[in-house]
């Protein structure tokens, strides 16, 4: 398993995860990116709508400040 603080958690599958209300979902793939975030459309498994959140001001970024490359993190229009 690997978590990501601005992502998924990634495990080795298959994987089987039930839910609260006891569904059981099921995925058989090999390595399976499950929603942390609770944004995905597909929950529990995960289809990056964490990646459209904005990220407030006061936060450094990905790692603690990496440098978030030419864009500066920004969006051009």
């Amino acid at each position: 398993m690997r978590a990501d603080r601005d992502g998924p958690l990634l495990v080795e599958g298959p994987v089987e995860i039930i839910g609260p209300d006891g569904e059981r979902v099921v995925s058989r793939r090999f390595l399976v990116a499950v929603c942390t975030c609770r944004r995905s459309r597909t929950y529990p498994w995960c289809d990056t709508s964490h990646r459209r959140r904005e990220r407030p001001l006061n936060d450094p970024g990905p790692a603690g400040g990496e440098d978030p490359g030419p864009s500066g993190g920004e969006t051009q229009e």
